[in-house]
Order: structure tokens, then C-alpha cells, then sequence
């Protein structure tokens, strides 16, 4: 499969994608960039939203990692189902009680200004960072794969991969992206079905058979019962449940997209059916990475160097040329939902949680000017961010994923829990001390831990349950620093 032809199947897709944009951009405001304008159909958001969680990192990380984790990946998405009817039930309603734009001006409400920029300030770092791990891993396949062979630097793949979804979301921002991820997500499901279809006939397997086959491997154990293991099925259930309700329920992109639905019950549906649907797709994804490795086997392939290698080496360089453009249609479709939802939030949220642009008396055309502005240095901070990825050249981006989440969303996981279930106040100025004491505490009890562990096989080795640590080490903080002189009496 030439890279010519690779390269004309994507200038096409973008070029889909633009029209996309065209059509629902015309005459778009500020208003519908930033929220939708509160007219989005559930049902589109809930289907796009499959798209933006799973991005690359899933559809390669989690194939991938099936032969050493096997699914125990399903232990932490039975986490993420708990955690989606958390935001469904809890978040939700407060988020439309309040009639929010950024989802974080509920802090300012309950709290005060510092509280707000602090909380602003964590999903600043944190979404910039998860959302450049994803797009490096995607963009570092088709690098590999690809555009190694024509000499194309690796700065320049990501430069024009960035300004292509710049151009798609400069103007419509969430009523834009409500659609392109509809399409999306179609690619990248239809790209992991076909696979796994080809695969299982070209081993001659039935659906059945090929599960019995993948089971035989041993690939499809789901609970880890060794507490001391990082993969212990209570860690990564407890785990999935709290990235999901910070890296969803208290991130501005996904909330973003939800609250642009017409009403809190629309809401609702569009995160139950998301939810249930996206177990399904995890389950496929697994399925998928037992498959690969079974055909590795059947075929004497070699093992790639890397586990998220194992997808594309096998779609790209063995299977035929009509399943590989499927691969790289569905890699694509995985690589700009995790970039253009995220270049939106972080656009919405600078403009209206630290410029405060909705409370400026500016005309609608000044606002815009500003909003364009923050744009454009968005996708430049997005530019820095994948080519440091690139740099230290990280190994497993799922787990960086999920650790940077631990880390950077503990504190604001914090604050929210306090402001909806206790009645306190806090010493202003101290809120952003705690908020950054906290993580490096955590980072310190970390290292020792897990330093121990390394030097005694068998012991004790910290995982994901980081948050849980960074998340009461906030809390503590910021009940010690409480204005105990003033005191609410009905909490928002």
C-alpha cells in the first residue's frame, strides 16, 4: 500500500471534513462556538462522544496491551461506567441548575475568583497535556509508518496535522465538532470491526471460536485478584470511576458538549446510552488485541518493539491494502476528536474562566477577535507540547494518560466535592498553595513506594490510586485552611 495513495484517502477525509465545518459554521456566534447555543441533539452528542474517549490511546494502546494485561483494560471501564452515572445523575443537574457556560464558574459561585482560576487553572494543564499524549501517539504511527519513508520531519507532520484542524474549528467551535465527531466515530468503529472480521476469516475462525481461541491464550482474563498488583481489580474499578467523573464530569470538553444539549433530560440520555455503548466498544477493542496477537502467532510475526506497535504493524504491513486504508481512515478518526474537542475547551475555558471575556462589555466582533486569538496560540501550545512528547519519546502513553489525570485533576476533584457536600469556606489565597502542595506530596509518597517495590520483588506497587491519594491530601489541606468565620449555609 503506497503512502501516495494513504495521503490522497486523508486530504479526502479532511476535505469531508471541511465541507462538515462550512455547512454548520455559517453565521456561527460566540455563543455557539463556546456552548452549541443549547441545541445540539443528544443523540450526536452521545454517539460523537465515543469518538473523543477513545481517541488513539485506545485504539492502540488497548489492543496492544492485551497480551500482558489481557482484559483486565475492562476492569477500569466497568470504573468508567460507575463513574458516567455519577456525572449523569450529580454533575449534570448542577451544571444546568446553574445555566453554565464554563463548568468551572461554579467554583467562583461557591468559593470565590481564586477558588474558580485555581480549579481553571488545573483543567488548563491537565486537558493540554492528555490531549497532546493522544495526538503524539496517533501522529507517531503515521510518522513511523508513513512519512519516515519521505523525509518529512516529525515537526512539520505535526505543524500541518494542527493547522488542519484549525481550520475545521476556527469558526463553529462545539455546533462544528457535534458533527465531525459523528463521522468520526463511524470510521474508527467501522475500522475495528472490519479488522476483527478479517482476521477471524482469515484464521477461519467463527465469532465463537475465535473467542474460545483467544480465551485458550489465556488473553481474556478480566479480574486481577493480586492486591498487591497495580492491575488489582479494585484499584482499576476505583480508578475508572474517578477518572471518569474528573476527566468527564469535571472536564470542561466532554461537559462542554453535554450542556449544549436542549435540556438536563436530553443530558441524561445522551450519558447513559454513551456509556453502555462505549463498554461495548471496549469490549470489541479487547477483543480486537486478542485477535491480533493470535495472528501474529498463526503468521510467525515477529513481536513489534512496542505494544501500541502491534495494530498498525499488522493492518499497515500484512493485511490487504483495503484493510490498512480502513486502518488508517479509523486512525485518523481517532487522531482529530481528541485534538479539536480538546483545542474548543481550552479555548472556551481561557476565554471565560481567566480573560472573563463573557463579563467584558466588548462587542460581539472584539469577542470573536479574542476568541480567534486564543485559538490560534492554543494550537501553538499544542505544537510545543507533542514535539516534547516526541522528545523524551515516552513508552506507554495510556498509563502517562491516566497519570497525568491522577495528578493534575485531584485537586479539582476536591473542591467540587467540598462545595457540593460541606458547608465550609476557604482562606482565598491559600486555595493555590494546597492545590500544588498536594500533587508533589503525592509524587514524593509515589516515588518511595514504589522505589521500595522495585528493590523488593513482591511488594507493594502504587498504580492508578494516586488520585485517590492526591485527591485526600487536597481535601485535608483545604479543610485546615477553612475561614472558619465564614460559613454557608446552603451550598450550590
Amino acid at each position: 500500500m503506497g503512502s501516495s495513495l494513504i495521503l490522497t484517502v486523508v486530504a479526502i477525509y479532511f476535505i469531508v471534513l471541511l465541507l462538515i465545518a462550512w455547512v454548520t459554521s455559517r453565521g456561527a456566534n460566540n455563543s455557539e462556538f463556546f456552548i452549541g447555543h443549547r441545541s445540539s441533539r443528544w443523540y450526536l452528542v452521545a454517539y460523537g462522544m465515543i469518538g473523543t474517549s477513545l481517541s488513539g490511546v485506545t485504539f492502540m494502546s488497548v489492543p496492544g496491551g492485551v497480551q500482558t494485561d489481557h482484559f483486565h483494560y475492562l476492569q477500569i471501564v466497568i470504573g468508567y461506567f460507575i463513574g458516567y452515572m455519577a456525572v449523569a445523575f450529580v454533575l449534570l443537574p448542577l451544571y444546568y441548575r446553574l445555566n453554565l457556560t464554563s463548568i468551572y464558574s461554579y467554583l467562583e459561585d461557591r468559593f470565590g475568583s481564586t477558588s474558580y482560576m485555581t480549579g481553571a487553572g488545573f483543567f488548563l494543564v491537565s486537558r493540554t497535556l492528555g490531549a497532546c499524549a493522544r495526538i503524539y501517539l496517533v501522529l507517531n504511527v503515521l510518522q513511523v509508518f508513513i512519512l519516515d519513508s519521505w523525509g518529512v520531519p516529525f515537526a512539520a507532520t505535526t505543524a500541518v496535522i494542527l493547522l488542519m484542524i484549525l481550520l475545521y474549528t476556527y469558526q463553529g467551535g462545539v455546533k462544528t465538532i457535534v458533527w465531525t465527531d459523528t463521522l468520526q466515530t463511524t470510521f474508527m468503529i467501522l475500522a475495528l470491526i472490519v479488522t476483527v472480521w478479517f482476521i477471524s476469516g482469515t484464521l477461519g475462525l467463527s465469532p465463537g471460536a475465535l473467542m474460545s481461541s483467544i480465551s485458550d491464550h489465556g488473553y481474556s482474563e478480566v479480574f486481577n485478584t493480586d492486591w498487591h498488583s497495580p492491575a488489582f481489580f479494585l484499584k482499576q474499578i476505583l480508578s475508572g470511576a474517578f477518572v471518569t467523573v474528573a476527566m468527564t464530569g469535571l472536564d470542561q470538553e466532554m461537559m462542554q458538549k453535554n450542556i449544549s444539549c436542549r435540556s438536563l433530560a436530553d443530558a441524561q440520555k445522551n450519558m447513559l446510552v454513551f456509556s453502555i455503548t462505549l463498554v461495548l466498544v471496549n469490549v470489541l477493542f479487547l477483543i480486537l488485541g486478542g485477535s491480533l496477537y493470535l495472528y501474529l502467532t498463526a503468521n510467525h510475526i515477529p513481536l513489534p518493539a512496542k505494544p501500541d506497535a502491534v495494530f498498525p504493524t499488522i493492518a499497515i504491513q500484512y493485511l490487504p491494502p483495503f484493510v490498512g486504508l480502513i486502518f488508517i481512515i479509523g486512525l485518523v478518526s481517532a487522531l482529530f476528536p481528541s485534538a479539536d474537542g480538546a483545542m474548543t475547551a481550552l479555548t472556551s475555558s481561557f476565554c471565560i474562566d481567566i480573560l472573563g471575556l463573557n463579563k467584558q462589555n466588548k462587542s460581539e466582533e472584539a469577542k470573536t477577535r479574542i476568541r480567534k486569538t486564543v485559538h490560534l496560540t492554543v494550537v501553538f501550545v499544542f505544537l510545543i507540547c507533542i514535539l516534547f512528547f516526541k522528545w523524551i519519546n515516552t513508552g506507554s502513553v495510556i498509563s502517562l494518560i491516566l497519570k497525568i489525570a491522577g495528578y493534575t485533576y485531584g485537586p479539582l476533584v476536591a473542591l467540587y466535592v467540598l462545595g457540593l457536600y460541606s458547608k465550609v469556606k476557604f482562606k482565598e489565597n491559600l486555595v493555590p498553595i494546597v492545590c500544588i502542595c498536594a500533587p508533589v506530596i503525592t509524587y514524593a509518597i509515589e516515588y518511595s513506594v514504589n522505589s521500595h517495590a522495585a528493590l523488593n520483588p513482591g511488594a507493594y506497587k502504587m498504580g492508578f490510586e494516586i488520585a485517590f491519594i492526591n485527591v485526600g491530601i487536597t481535601l485535608i489541606g483545604l479543610v485546615l485552611i477553612q475561614d472558619r468565620q465564614t460559613r454557608i449555609i446552603n451550598p450550590l
